[in-house]
């Protein structure tokens, strides 16, 4: 009796289970990334109403984060910068500027500017900016050079991953007080000792369990 399947056909099984392999292996690698806040958040860079330049601001003219986000070392959230914060410098500075229209309508009206937040976790996430201030977490671990940004844009995922990851390793990101808002310092030799000695000074145990972060 003549075989109704060639030979190359008992290969047709093995084949199957190898692209059975690959495409289960493509779906899980799919949903990780393209999924994930790394390809999904990072680089999300909104337009808004005014063309305000970090890189002016912070990067060139050297001001301080804290000057616009004062709120940062004693609030959970770090503050929007209110209209007064901006005419506390451009009621004599660059008064006849296009980009100031806003700003000066703003002042004015007594309205608020509606600035997209750029860096935001979820609603169901705690998050306290003052807390990791405190713990020597600078503003360049989360947020990147954003002195170096004429357009801020968001550089990390800010997922529950990427923060367990400096939870469960804190000692790295750790830096002097003086150096927080310093977008270019760098690590000095010994930076590691002195970073245990640091989180041994300020008893640091970032919470890895849920209820540190989902209340």
């Amino acid at each position: 009796m003549a075989q109704i399947f060639p030979k190359k056909a008992n290969a047709l099984p093995a084949l199957a289970a190898v692209a059975g392999v690959l495409f289960v292996a493509f779906a899980i690698f799919f949903f990780w990334y393209w999924g994930s806040p790394k390809f999904t958040d990072v680089g999300y860079r909104p337009i808004q109403p005014v063309q305000y330049s970090h890189k002016l601001h912070a990067g060139d003219m050297g001001m301080d984060c804290r000057y616009c986000h004062y709120q940062v070392e004693y609030a959970r959230p770090a503050n929007v910068p209110t209209t007064k914060v901006c005419m506390n410098c451009h009621t004599l500075v660059s008064v006849d500027k296009p980009n100031l229209l806003l700003v000066q309508e703003s002042w004015g009206n007594q309205t608020s500017l509606e600035w997209t937040r750029i860096h935001k976790v979820p609603e169901y996430a705690y998050f306290d900016h003052s807390a990791h201030m405190r713990a020597s977490i600078g503003c360049v671990t989360c947020h990147g050079n954003v002195r170096g940004m004429e357009v801020v844009q968001q550089e990390e995922p800010l997922s529950m991953g990427w923060c367990l990851e400096c939870h469960r390793d804190p000692a790295p990101n750790l830096r002097p007080p003086s150096e927080l808002t310093n977008m270019m310092w760098i690590p000095p030799a010994g930076h590691g000792e002195w970073s245990q000695q640091r989180m041994e000074e300020l008893n640091l145990n970032p919470p890895e369990v849920c209820s540190g972060c989902h209340r």
